[in-house]
């Protein structure tokens, strides 16, 4: 039998808690008011525990059998397992909001699902009549839960204690981090912010997944020729290393599987980062601490003490770093970071604009990178439609003729979105000897040569996922400008 995990729809989700899904080794199938249809394993659809769980639940059960390795795929997917000693024996389930007044454990189980469904980011809202709570997925927010306002400040404050916040502070922005067991070797990362709004306090969680360290430059969706450039400009011992986009476009995972494949026993390497998102054994991470003095260019002048070998900035973001950048550079230091901008070669420009004279660009920077992440379609439930090039923007030339594309359509297992999962796209420009000598005269104007050298740009990469039916003209169409 398939041992995929069973897919629940969200509403069910409440309807059972953790330790009654375990105890009992149950899951939601189906409900009305009347009945609730639970799957079980094969040996327990009996009518005995039938008639148990009707007393605790309050209504008729109806049990289906599934697969003893399904079930336990979907417990662990869906509840968080409680592992408290001398836990009480499990009781009625709880609709969510009772569960937030009632129970510290819905905080720990509502991050757990969250990690489960892939999630980025927790939003916990409060409103004039209700609150509600949204979860990232794919880069878009999905609606998970609605609570009733008066059980949105024991939530808030179970939030703050965790994270060792203020309480009594609701007039103020305030910063934490928590850490929650999500296995019995690893602990989950969560960052926290607190803002005041208009009927409350907002808050946001960002959960920083250690298991993204894990990946490689080649699962990420480079082409293979721009992969091989790319690995080329890691491969030199000096120079900057540039990787553009605006947030949320992956730059950060990109960085560290390349810090992953530079950490080698016999290169020091420093980073300096705001947040830490990721630890990596090996590898001397330093957090920013701008409240001390503690900024980008304040730790680079110290990394220069610090004989490293390789050189990681968050980010690029201010004429006193980029400068610190280049000198790092040209004192022979590898220097990979970020920076925001629109294209590979605008990085060239943005530099420009922060004060770094041309001729110091063309002598340090190496390779160029830009970078997006468009949602892929849902395998189970996409449609292929005839296509009309009416749709492209005015002005597109299409790089190849499009007879058929595929739309998205929501399902269960894309939680009706129509996407599943983030595919990246990269436009990647090595910085050689000609570019430079155009750098060096103030010619900025070089697609030309861009062409001549098969530069994929981010449009042609994007347009490809489209062509092959992975993603939708609307996640591509806003890189088509540009071509």
């Amino acid at each position: 039998m398939d041992a995929e995990p069973l897919v629940i729809a969200a509403e069910l989700l409440p309807l059972l808690n953790a330790q009654l899904a375990w105890h009992y080794r149950v899951v939601p199938f189906s409900a009305t008011a009347q009945e609730l249809e639970l799957y079980t394993e094969p040996d327990r659809a009996t009518p005995a525990l039938a008639e148990e769980l009707e007393v605790l639940l309050g209504r008729a059960v109806r049990l289906r059998p599934a697969p003893v390795a399904q079930i336990e795929r979907t417990l662990n997917k869906y509840f968080l397992r409680q592992n408290t000693a001398g836990s009480a024996a499990p009781g009625p389930a709880a609709a969510v909001s009772k569960a937030v007044a009632a129970s510290d454990d819905f905080l720990l189980q509502l991050i757990q699902e969250a990690r489960n469904l892939a999630s980025s980011d927790i939003h916990i809202e409060v409103y004039a009549a209700k609150a509600r709570i949204r979860i990232r997925i794919d880069g878009q927010l999905v609606e998970r839960y609605h609570l009733p306002r008066t059980d949105y400040p024991a939530l808030i404050n179970r939030v703050k204690i965790m994270a060792g916040l203020d309480i009594a502070e609701k007039r103020l922005p305030q910063d934490g981090r928590l850490f929650i067991a999500a296995g019995s070797q690893q602990k989950m990362d969560v960052r926290v912010s607190v803002m005041p709004t208009l009927h409350g306090e907002k808050v946001v969680l960002r959960l920083l997944n250690n298991e993204a360290v894990a990946v490689e430059l080649s699962s990420l969706g480079f082409h293979p020729d721009d992969l091989a450039t790319y690995l080329e400009g890691v491969r030199r011992p000096k120079g900057m290393l540039l990787i553009s986009g605006p947030t949320g476009s992956g730059k950060t995972t990109t960085l560290y599987a390349t810090l992953k494949l530079l950490n080698l026993e016999s290169r020091n390497i420093l980073t300096i980062e705001d947040p830490i998102e990721y630890t990596l054994d090996g590898v001397n991470q330093v957090q920013l601490r701008e409240n001390i003095g503690l900024t980008f260019a304040a730790a680079l002048r110290t990394f220069l003490r610090q004989d490293p070998n390789v050189i990681m900035v968050g980010e690029i973001r201010d004429p006193e770093t980029a400068a610190m950048a280049v000198r790092l550079a040209l004192t022979g230091h590898l220097v990979l970071s970020t920076i925001h901008t629109n294209s590979a070669w605008g990085t060239v420009s943005r530099l420009i604009d922060m004060g770094v004279p041309a001729y110091l660009v063309a002598n340090t920077l190496n390779t160029s990178v830009a970078q997006r992440l468009l949602r892929r379609l849902c395998p189970v439930c996409k449609r292929e439609e005839p296509f009309s090039p009416a749709l492209y923007p005015r002005r597109f030339v299409p790089f190849r003729p499009v007879a058929a594309h595929s739309v998205a359509v929501g399902c269960e297992q894309c939680h009706f979105t129509g996407y599943r999962g983030r595919q990246a796209v990269y436009e990647v420009i090595p910085l050689d000897e000609e570019l430079a000598d155009h750098l060096k005269a103030n010619n900025l104007n070089v697609s030309h040569l861009l062409a001549e050298r098969g530069i994929i740009s981010l449009a042609e990469n994007a347009f490809a996922l489209f062509e092959r039916g992975e993603t939708t003209l609307e996640e591509i169409y806003p890189l088509l400008f540009g071509n």
